[in-house]
C-alpha cells in the first residue's frame, strides 16, 4: 500500500479535540490505518491507535501539548482535555483518525505493528449487540447536555454566554 491520497486533495478536513481549544486542518491525506503498538495503546487509552498521514496539515486554533513518548517519536494532545491529537516522527505527521470532525474521510486501509495486537481483538465484531437499553439507562441519556465541540469550525468557544 503506498501512502496515496484518501480524498480530493483540494478539499479541507478539519478537526480537533473534544473541547475545542485546538483545532487542525488539514488538505492533503495519506494511507489511513490503525496501530496495534503498545505505545499507540496507552496514548489513546484503547485497543488501538487509529492514524492517517496528514501531509499539509496546520493548527488553526490554539496548539497541542507534545510527549516525547520514545528517542523517535512524539505524541500530542490537548493540554485542556487530553484528546489524544497526532503522532510525529521524522517521517512526517499523523492525525487521530477519531479526532476529523469526519472520520469517514479516513477509514482504515492498514493495520501495523500487529505483533502487540491485544488476544481478543478480532473478535470485538461478534460481540452481541444491545439493541435496547433499561429505562434508566434512557432516562440517563435523555438528560446529558453535552459540552463538547461541534464537528465543525466555529469561531468562538466556548459560544458567548455558555455556562461552564
Amino acid at each position: 500500500m503506498g501512502d496515496e491520497a484518501v480524498k480530493s486533495p483540494s478539499q479541507a478536513h478539519t478537526g480537533g479535540c473534544q473541547c475545542g481549544a485546538v483545532r487542525f486542518s488539514v488538505t492533503r491525506l495519506g494511507r489511513p490505518s490503525i496501530c496495534h503498538c503498545r505505545m499507540c495503546q496507552k496514548a489513546f487509552g484503547g485497543f488501538f491507535g487509529p492514524l492517517v498521514t496528514a501531509h499539509n496539515a496546520q493548527w488553526t486554533r490554539g496548539v497541542p501539548k507534545w510527549f516525547q513518548s520514545s528517542n523517535a517519536a512524539r505524541r500530542a494532545f490537548c493540554g485542556d482535555c487530553g484528546t489524544p491529537l497526532a503522532y510525529e516522527t521524522r517521517f512526517g505527521l499523523e492525525l487521530a483518525i477519531g479526532a476529523f470532525d469526519d472520520p469517514e474521510v479516513a477509514a482504515p486501509v492498514i493495520q501495523v505493528n500487529p505483533a502487540d495486537k491485544l488476544s481478543f481483538f478480532d473478535g470485538l465484531t461478534a460481540l452481541p449487540l444491545r439493541s435496547e437499553a433499561p429505562d434508566e439507562w434512557r432516562d440517563f441519556l435523555a438528560g446529558i447536555h453535552s459540552n463538547q465541540h461541534p464537528d465543525h469550525d466555529t469561531d468562538d468557544w466556548p459560544p458567548r454566554g455558555a455556562q461552564s
